[in-house]
């Protein structure tokens, strides 16, 4: 089905990418496993005039979720990659070349940083990292080669809010292009290109497959950067599993429904966690404690399940017996799932233009699906833990 003038959000998600008169009135569409696509005669094969050449290019069923993500994100297309940051990492090289200086916020999630710092600068590609918080003075730091300018916001673990609008005036003025990693707003609650923004990434690792079990990215751009785009992609070689697809399409359906609930259960515990005596400090733009809180109300709609927390300073052993006494939080990386989960953070070896130095150990939750009351509960068990060690 494709997007019908007017169509909300939620009437989106759940119509987007689908065609069932295409499949014999089938809901979803089929999962297709391919790698030779057979020409019907020579003319056709010199001309590549089918509009799927090899597997590695694209089947019915990626083509089903680009399109899917490309209506959410409200791009031009969109190019699906194995992961996250191989999203990341190919937006950035299809758009900068030896010679070229990408400025990158100082909050960039930490393997963005490890690719600017260790491969970019093998391409003779300079690198900047600048304060998240900066505003149209990031002007200041445009330079002739100045090619891009990488926005995440919220930012990656400390959810600082940028100004997006201004970031893109003062790129565009100085003839560079912007990049936002769109992970936390999914698509659903932000969407960085009616902000002027020209390519939005996300890790569809998280919310937009919501299950755990898939790991990709994708490349969402306007018009005018689509081409640039698809070429570094189809250079490199990057492609998808048609079964990773179908499960992204069936996680889509029920977006909407799953943001809610993430949004109204983080909102619950951060709200719980600022009247705890052992919280320093709660991170989450949702609240009106949040320095950027008005920017969040200004260009977001809503806020996912993720946000960070700062215990006031204390002994390693009594943050130990915190981690290790909840039980309805998973202690692991990545986040989205339905499942709720909880790591503590060191931010000083991702901060270069800020500090990375919060006052105290920063610890990141994402609330699931689980009843809030119960999560809660669990989360108090393990501050009883922690108050019993001598801090």
């Amino acid at each position: 089905m494709s997007k019908k003038s007017g169509q909300r959000p939620d009437t989106l998600v759940v119509t987007t990418g689908r065609d069932p008169h295409a499949n014999f009135g089938v809901v979803n569409p089929p999962v297709y496993h391919a790698s030779t696509i057979l020409y019907p005669n020579y003319k056709s094969l010199k001309e590549r005039d089918l509009p799927f050449t090899y597997g590695r290019r694209g089947t019915p069923t990626t083509a089903a979720l680009q399109t899917a993500i490309t209506a959410i994100e409200g791009g031009f297309n969109t190019a699906l990659t194995p992961s996250g940051l191989s999203g990341v990492t190919t937006a950035l090289i299809a758009h900068l070349r030896c010679g070229d200086h990408v400025l990158i916020t100082d909050s960039a999630y930490g393997p963005t940083r490890s690719f600017c710092d260790k491969m970019l600068p093998r391409m003779d590609i300079e690198v900047s990292y600048y304060d998240p918080c900066i505003g149209a003075d990031i002007a200041q730091m445009m330079k002739p080669n100045t090619k891009v300018v990488f926005v995440e916001s919220p930012g990656s673990n400390s959810f600082e809010i940028q100004d997006v609008p201004a970031i893109v005036a003062a790129a565009h003025a100085g003839g560079a292009l912007v990049i936002a990693d769109n992970t936390y707003g999914a698509g659903y609650y932000y969407k960085p290109l009616a902000h002027g923004v020209d390519v939005s990434v996300q890790a569809v690792t998280k919310y937009l497959c919501g299950h755990s079990d898939v790991m990709m990215g994708s490349i969402t751009t306007t018009e005018a950067a689509w081409p640039a785009t698809i070429a570094a992609h189809g250079t490199i070689g990057q492609s998808v599993a048609p079964d990773d697809a179908y499960l992204v399409l069936r996680g889509i359906r029920t977006l909407g429904a799953r943001l809610e609930r993430h949004m109204k259960t983080g909102i619950t515990l951060a709200s719980w966690l600022e009247t705890r005596p052992e919280v320093q400090r709660v991170l989450h733009p949702a609240l009106e404690s949040h320095p950027q809180h008005a920017l969040w109300k200004r260009d977001f709609t809503g806020a996912c399940g993720l946000f960070s927390f700062i215990m006031k300073p204390c002994a390693d052993e009594a943050l130990a017996a915190f981690f290790d006494t909840v039980e309805l939080y998973g202690m692991g990386y990545s986040w989205g799932g339905y499942e709720s989960l909880i790591i503590p953070q060191d931010m000083m070896p991702y901060r270069s233009a800020t500090s990375g130095d919060f006052g105290g150990q920063l610890i990141r939750i994402h609330a699931g699906l689980e009843d809030p009351a119960d999560l809660i509960e669990d989360l108090d068990r393990a501050f009883a833990a922690f108050n019993e060690v001598d801090r």
